[in-house]
């Protein structure tokens, strides 16, 4: 069976279905704890309306036949101080990139994120930064991303 996919972008309509592929993305990591699964659920849908309503966050889905969303990638635009190598204050992070299971292996994420890279290219952004699984950093580098110097604490 031979699968085309189209583009569309997300809505805020679709703010249960990003939430749905975000979790499913943190199993896949191996993130078992299902109660802490569920307080991050409930805190990111509140986020992500408001991000998606005031337009800082654009999302893209992949469909699938039948109109089925299989896979999905999302671009928060934050705020940032000028920096000498970037004076923007705006700069992109990606995040929530996600394929079903049965779809992947497709390029469907590949694809998507290189949506998300022409819509910076287009407004300008030039610095985009995103964490990326195990699974997805040949892709993120394949498209150019490169490891940076940040530090973190977890207070």
């Amino acid at each position: 069976m031979s699968e085309n996919y189209t583009v569309r972008r997300a809505t805020v309509d679709d703010v249960s279905i990003i939430s749905h592929q975000r979790i499913a993305m943190f199993h896949d990591m191996g993130f078992m704890d299902e109660e802490a699964l569920n307080r991050m659920d409930s805190t990111f849908c509140m986020w992500l309306t408001n991000k998606m309503t005031s337009g800082m966050y654009q999302g893209w889905f992949m469909i699938g036949d039948e109109d089925q969303i299989v896979a999905g990638a999302g671009l928060w635009l934050n705020e940032w101080i000028p920096h000498p190598y970037d004076a923007r204050t705006i700069r992109g992070y990606v995040l929530n990139v996600y394929t079903e299971p049965a779809h992947r292996k497709r390029g469907l994420a590949r694809q998507l994120v290189g949506e998300i890279l022409a819509y910076c290219r287009e407004r300008d952004i030039h610095v985009i930064a995103l964490h990326a699984s195990d699974e997805g950093r040949p892709i993120y580098e394949s498209l150019g991303f490169k490891e940076s110097n940040e530090m973190r604490i977890r207070l």
